[in-house]
């Protein structure tokens, strides 16, 4: 009997370590998800919004597109247009390892609505319709020019990543 006590003490122990090593695990993940969660509300009610309801996406729009900036969101490139102006170009990871803003942007459809919400008091909401979806490769980068025209031009890489998918919105109202 006094044997039998002592082999289960050890699996005791060993047991009661894995709980607390698994606990220690989910509690690490869980303040990290948390964490970012709260960093992604705050980063999108102090920056421009970039949303594709058809889609599901809603992220901050941070300035450049630098490497991390397009950790967390999408970037605007520096040098295109204004909200509402112009050509304004933003750029976002299509990945599973960096953040996974445009990862069905490939599943977009012509006549959908993207929308680039402003920071400013009345909160203007600029809506932009589809109407071109394309592949191109890294070194096209005529598609960040000014085509006289207020568009929004949205860039991410292809699921592979050796090329560039690229939307393109006409503004149409804004508010």
């Amino acid at each position: 009997m006094e044997k039998k006590k002592k082999r289960k003490q050890p699996a005791f122990i060993i047991g009661i370590i894995m709980i607390v090593l698994g606990v220690g695990v989910l509690s690490f993940y869980g303040y990290r998800k948390i964490s970012r969660e709260l960093y992604l509300r705050r980063l999108l009610k102090d920056n421009i919004n970039f949303e594709i309801p058809a889609l599901g996406i809603k992220v901050p729009v941070l300035e450049g597109t630098g490497q991390k900036a397009l950790q967390v969101s999408a970037g605007h490139f520096e040098g295109t247009g204004a909200l509402g102006s112009g050509n304004y170009c933003i750029a976002g990871h299509n990945s599973t390892v960096y953040a996974e803003i445009f990862n069905d942007l490939d599943k977009i459809s012509i006549g959908d609505e993207m929308f680039l919400v402003d920071i400013d008091p009345d909160r203007t909401r600029y809506t932009y319709v589809v109407t071109e979806y394309m592949t191109v490769e890294p070194d096209e980068t005529w598609v960040l020019g000014d085509f006289g025209d207020d568009r929004l031009t949205v860039i991410s890489c292809t699921d592979d990543g050796k090329q560039r998918q690229v939307v393109v919105g006409e503004l149409k109202t804004s508010k």
